[in-house]
């Protein structure tokens, strides 16, 4: 499966948002606007495979602040999402919430997806705090392996919606419910899945995934074993044990994994200086934490950010 990264340098404090994506495609509207179309609601993809090559160009990983629903049409991808690496193929469901961190590793020359993407100006379907429970934030992210006629419904829900936002002046009422569908859709079939997994799923497999979700959501001020063993109820040692026999990494390296993969994010895609992305990150000094990224990347912060 070949590579697909571009090399181009952005500065620019980017999030994979609404204003990064009228960057990105303005130059090159003209080549995909039939299989694209977004504005300050909305994005919606119709399986358009040049779309991986100019979001690449802008160099991962990158940070969304927004729900994204769609289906694999075509070929394949490796993708590490929220520290975990994850194959996605033809038929499979995906879901991307805010805060999720996406780096991509590889990817095919044919892969496509359907989907939409669902900016901050978008008038949920669903009040405050009554979202689908696989939506509420406890879950960044999720991949779906489905059958034909789950599916397909996915996919019915989508071409109707590409078909309402292209009318001119479309009822975002209408819009609005065909959201709740695709995501009351989505949070069956994630559910289904979540019961099929905790029926053979072990101990300590549920505590590695509570792990990594802690990690993901704290590890910017918490870098310590000790927090997320008392957030689990559980002794350090204990933690620790776990983690490092499920999954053959210590807790320590995945709390350094996601410090590392936040600290890439900023430094590429913001334009704040070392010294303020230190503090971000919580670490005593801007000197300690550049020694840290350089014990663990084997380049300084600035060196990455200049990608030397």
């Amino acid at each position: 499966m070949p590579s697909n990264y571009g090399i181009t340098m952005n500065k620019q404090p980017k999030l994979l948002d609404v204003s990064l994506m009228r960057d990105i495609f303005k130059n090159n509207f003209s080549q995909i606007c039939q299989n694209l179309f977004f504005n300050d609601e909305l994005a919606m993809i119709h399986g358009e495979p040049s779309f991986f090559q100019f979001i690449m160009q802008r160099q991962p990983p990158f940070v969304i602040n927004d729900h994204r629903l769609g289906i694999i049409t075509h070929g394949e991808g490796h993708i590490n999402f929220n520290l975990m690496d994850r194959h996605l193929s033809a038929g499979k469901l995906i879901y991307l919430g805010p805060g999720t961190i996406i780096n991509p590793i590889s990817y095919s020359d044919d892969l496509e997806l359907m989907g939409i993407g669902l900016f901050a100006d978008f008038p949920m379907p669903f009040a405050a705090g009554q979202f689908p429970s696989a939506f509420n934030g406890q879950v960044r992210d999720f991949q779906l392996p489905v059958s034909v006629e789950d599916q397909q419904t996915a996919r019915n829900i989508l071409e109707t919606l590409w078909h309402l936002v292209h009318q001119k002046d479309y009822h975002r009422p209408t819009v609005s419910s065909l959201v709740a569908a695709l995501m009351h859709h989505y949070d069956r079939l994630f559910h289904l899945q979540a019961d099929t997994l905790a029926a053979t799923r072990s101990r300590e497999q549920t505590i590695f995934d509570r792990f990594i979700q802690l990690v993901n959501q704290h590890c910017r001020q918490q870098h310590q074993i000790s927090y997320y063993a008392d957030r689990m109820c559980l002794t350090e040692r204990y933690l620790g044990t776990v983690i490092r026999q499920t999954s053959g990494t210590t807790a320590k390296e995945w709390i350094d994994r996601a410090l590392i993969t936040q600290s890439k994010v900023l430094l590429r895609h913001s334009d704040k200086s070392v010294a303020q992305i230190s503090e971000d990150l919580n670490f005593p000094n801007p000197a300690f934490f550049s020694k840290y990224f350089k014990r663990l990347t084997a380049m300084t912060p600035l060196e990455y950010r200049e990608g030397k």
